[in-house]
C-alpha cells in the first residue's frame, strides 16, 4: 500500500509540475561550443522563436558549455535535472561521440530524450586561394599527384568540418595523400586556408559562402545530395555524389533535446513549441540567412529523429575507426 501511495505521489507531482511548466524558472540552452559560432546562432535563434510559440511567457537563456568537442556539454545536459528547463542544442556531432570518444559518461541513446531536428545545413570543399585547380575533377588530379605534399585543416575534434574531411578523404581513399592539421576553431583555420598555410578544408555554408564570394578561397564541390540549383552562389558547383563519390551526402543539422526522464507531458509542450518556432518566418530568415535549411519533414518528431541521429551514427562510425582518429 505505502508503495502505491508513493507511486500515486510521484505520478501527482509529475502531472502538476507539467500543468505549470515552465512557470518562471528559465529554460536554458545548452550549446556545447563557443559563443559566436553557428551552433550558438541557431540556439539564440530557436530561444526567441520558441518564446514566442510559448505565448511569451517562457525566459529562454543560452549557455555556452565548450569543451572536448561538444561532450562537456552534452554531459552537462544529460546530468542535468529533467524537469524540462535544461535542454541541449547540438549538431551531426550527437551522432558522432559514440564513435570518436572511448570513453563517455552518457549513452546519446539511452541518456537523452529526443525533442526534434531544427535544421540542416550544407558543407563545401574549398581550398587555398593559390592551388592552381579550378575545378573538382583538376582538383583530385592534383592531390594525388601531390600524394603526402598537402594538408587538410579541420575546427577540432567531433567538428563538422572534422567529419565532412574524414568522410571525403575515405571516400576518395586519399586518407594517406594529406596531413590532417587541427585547429582550435573555424575562425583559425579558416585563416589558415585564406593565407595559403593549409590546402583544403570541408566545412558549413555558413562559414564558406563569405569566403568563396569575397575570392578568399577556391570552392570545388558541395555535399548535398543534389545541386544546389536555388542557391545563388553554389548553384554551379556540382555534388561529390555527380563526381564519382557516390552515396556522399552529408549535411551538418541541429536538433534539440532534455535529459531522459523529462516528463511526457513536458515534452510534448517543448516539441510544440519547437514545430510552431520551426514556421516562424522570423526564424526562417534568419537561418535562410546562415545557408541553413529549416526541417519540416517529420524528423521533427521526436521518435524519427531519434531514428535518424541512429542512422547518422551507423554512418559515422566505420568512417571514424577506419581513420582511428578516437579520444580518450
Amino acid at each position: 500500500m505505502k508503495k502505491l501511495i508513493a507511486l500515486a505521489l510521484a505520478a501527482t507531482a509529475v502531472f502538476a509540475q507539467a500543468q505549470t511548466y515552465p512557470g518562471t524558472k528559465p529554460i536554458s540552452f545548452v550549446v556545447p561550443f563557443a559563443a559566436g559560432g553557428p551552433t550558438d546562432r541557431v540556439a539564440r535563434d530557436l530561444a526567441e522563436a520558441m518564446r514566442k510559440a510559448m505565448g511569451g511567457s517562457a525566459n529562454f537563456v543560452v549557455e555556452n558549455v565548450n569543451g572536448a568537442g561538444g561532450t562537456i556539454g552534452m554531459a552537462k545536459v544529460a546530468k542535468a535535472s529533467n524537469d524540462g528547463h535544461t535542454l541541449l542544442v547540438h549538431h551531426i556531432g550527437m551522432a558522432a561521440a559514440p564513435g570518436l570518444y572511448r570513453k563517455l559518461s552518457f549513452k546519446v541513446a539511452d541518456d537523452f530524450e529526443f525533442l526534434g531536428m531544427i535544421n540542416e545545413v550544407p558543407m563545401t570543399l574549398i581550398g587555398k586561394p593559390q592551388l592552381p585547380a579550378n575545378t573538382y575533377r583538376d582538383f583530385e588530379n592534383y592531390i594525388r599527384t601531390n600524394a603526402g605534399k598537402l594538408n587538410i585543416a579541420h575546427a577540432g575534434l567531433g567538428s563538422a568540418s572534422h567529419l565532412c574531411g574524414l568522410m571525403w578523404q575515405s571516400r576518395l581513399q586519399a586518407s594517406e595523400a594529406m596531413t590532417t592539421i587541427p585547429f582550435g576553431g573555424t575562425a583559425p583555420a579558416m585563416n589558415a586556408l585564406v593565407g595559403g598555410q593549409v590546402d583544403v578544408m570541408c566545412d558549413q555554408t555558413t562559414n564558406t559562402t563569405g569566403q568563396i564570394e569575397a575570392g578568399r578561397v577556391k570552392a570545388f564541390a558541395v555535399t548535398t545530395a543534389k545541386p544546389m540549383s536555388n542557391h545563388k552562389l553554389l548553384k554551379d558547383y556540382p555534388t561529390l555524389q555527380e563526381m564519382g563519390l557516390k552515396g556522399f551526402e552529408l549535411t551538418i543539422w541541429h536538433g534539440l533535446y532534455a535529459p531522459k526522464g523529462t516528463p511526457p507531458a513536458v515534452l510534448t509542450q517543448l516539441n510544440n513549441a519547437l514545430k510552431i518556432a520551426l514556421k516562424d518566418p522570423e526564424f526562417i530568415k534568419k537561418q535562410e540567412g546562415l545557408g541553413a535549411v529549416v526541417v519540416t519533414d517529420k524528423r521533427v518528431e521526436p521518435a524519427n529523429h531519434k531514428a535518424f541521429v541512429a542512422a547518422e551514427t551507423a554512418k559515422l562510425k566505420p568512417v571514424i575507426e577506419a581513420a582511428g582518429k578516437f579520444a580518450d
